[in-house]
Parts: structure tokens; C-alpha cells; sequence
């Protein structure tokens, strides 16, 4: 009887909130992870739990920013020289901050929209021909149901996260007759650091672990587009649906995330 290999999962922004969700989720079904993010030192930390989480898990972290392209492509070098080609890509890296057009704001607008569109599409460039050439293997977006419409005081994120929607559709279709799946996983609220400095309501927050159950279940049936919690795909419909007249006078008003200096 053949003994089944353990998944090999790619995954940046890792160190946190839904990273760190999903992260913990394939160490404990013993998978294989190369873990990506900035934060060294809670990478090494996340490893470690990982690794306590299943004895047959295998951890490698790499501490970079995904909009360096160069090092991205360093690291899948190294994972796919140490471990193979990955079964599964989660290009999830991705960041919010509030901006005003007209305020000073640009350097913030080019950062999230480098990490949030960028970032996804250099996390993917080092791994998709491979996967091309061998007719397997998943590209998973992180992308969010702000990218719906635009949100005031959010121009910035619903921005990144439209464009992460329209190139992972694309990208979708390009790769089919490759054999290989894309899938568009479009969070609603989840609770995380992100959006705990978020001061406002959010309907339907969903704990990150539990989202991380719901998307890995998604990403093994390869499905091409869900959202989570099931409730903000209703609503995102609704939201879509409405007519810009009466979305402008809804919105105006609307609470928003505080503008924060770009790092």
C-alpha cells in the first residue's frame, strides 16, 4: 500500500492573523511549509509551534517582504530544491491602512497596493511555469470582498483588492489547460490584528481559525471563488447591486479607517 506524502504548502503572511490561521491548520495535518513574512522573529515562534503541532510536520521560514521580488523568488528556489514543488501556493500577504486622496497620502496608496497586487503576482511568478509544465499543483489568492466596491477612506485596499480579484480570474483561465487549479478565497470580516484597529461595526466577524478550516476545505476542492462567511457573499451581492446614486448617499457618511503613515 502506497504511504500518501504530506502536503507541501508555500505561504506568505504567514505571522499573523489568517497566515498564522492556515499555517496551523496544514501543521497539524503534518504538511510540509515554507512560511514567508516579514517578521523574523514570529516566523521563528510560529515555526516552532508548528512543528510541536505534529511531529511529522516540516517547517522552513524565509523573512521577506513579498514585493521583493528577487527574494521571493529566492526562497521557492530553496523550497522546491529542499522539499520539491509545492502541491499549494497561498499568495495571502496583504496589509490595510486608511488614505485621503489629496492628503498626502500616495506613499501608503503604492504600498498597499504593492503588497496587496504585487506581492500576490511575484509570489506566484517563481512556482506557476513549473506547475504548468507538471499539471498540478493550486495557486490560492487571498483576495477580500472590499474589493466588491470602493470603500470611502479605504480607496487604497478596495482598490488592491478589486485588481487581486480581476488578476486572479485571469490567471484562473490562463492556467486551466495547464491542469492547474487558481482559486479566489474573498474574506469578509475576520477577527485578526488587521481589523481590530477597525472602528466600526463588522457584521459577521468570523474567528481567523475557523476561516482557515473553511478555505483549506475550499482549496481541496479546488473551487474557483468563495467567500467567508457565507453571509458577506449575500451581501456583497446586495452591495454590488445597488445603484451608485443611492450607494454615494449610503456611503458618504460611513465610519472609516483611520489614515496611517506607510511603512
Amino acid at each position: 500500500m502506497n504511504r500518501v506524502q504530506p502536503l507541501k504548502v508555500f505561504l506568505t503572511g504567514a505571522s499573523s492573523g489568517i497566515g498564522m490561521a492556515l499555517a496551523r491548520h496544514y501543521a497539524g495535518a503534518g504538511a510540509k511549509l515554507g512560511l514567508v513574512a516579514r517578521r523574523g522573529d514570529a516566523l521563528a515562534a510560529l515555526a516552532d509551534e508548528c512543528r510541536r503541532a505534529a511531529s511529522s510536520c516540516t517547517v522552513t521560514t524565509y523573512a521577506l517582504d513579498v514585493c521583493d521580488a528577487d527574494a521571493v523568488a529566492a526562497a521557492a528556489e530553496q523550497f522546491i530544491a529542499e522539499h520539491g514543488l509545492p502541491d499549494v501556493v497561498i499568495a495571502n500577504a496583504g496589509i490595510s491602512k486608511g488614505v485621503l486622496t489629496g492628503q498626502g497620502d500616495l506613499a501608503a496608496f503604492r504600498r498597499v497596493m504593492d503588497v496587496n497586487c504585487f506581492g500576490m503576482a511575484a509570489t506566484f511568478e517563481p512556482f506557476a511555469a513549473r506547475m504548468a509544465a507538471a499539471r498540478q499543483g493550486t495557486l490560492v489568492g487571498i483576495a477580500s470582498v472590499a474589493g466588491v466596491r470602493g470603500l470611502p477612506g479605504s480607496g487604497a485596499y478596495s482598490a488592491s483588492k478589486a485588481a487581486a480579484l480581476a488578476y486572479l480570474e485571469a490567471l484562473r483561465v490562463e492556467m486551466r489547460p495547464h491542469g492547474v487549479a487558481v482559486v479566489t478565497i474573498a474574506p469578509g470580516y475576520i477577527r485578526t490584528p488587521m481589523t481590530a484597529r477597525n472602528p466600526y461595526p463588522m457584521p459577521f466577524l468570523m474567528d481567523a481559525d475557523r476561516f482557515a478550516e473553511k478555505a483549506v476545505r475550499a482549496i481541496e476542492r479546488k473551487t474557483r471563488f468563495a467567500v467567508f462567511p457565507w453571509q458577506m457573499r449575500i451581501a456583497a451581492t446586495l452591495l454590488r447591486a445597488l445603484p451608485r446614486a443611492l450607494y454615494d448617499r449610503v456611503f458618504e457618511k460611513a465610519p472609516r479607517k483611520p489614515r496611517e503613515a506607510a511603512s
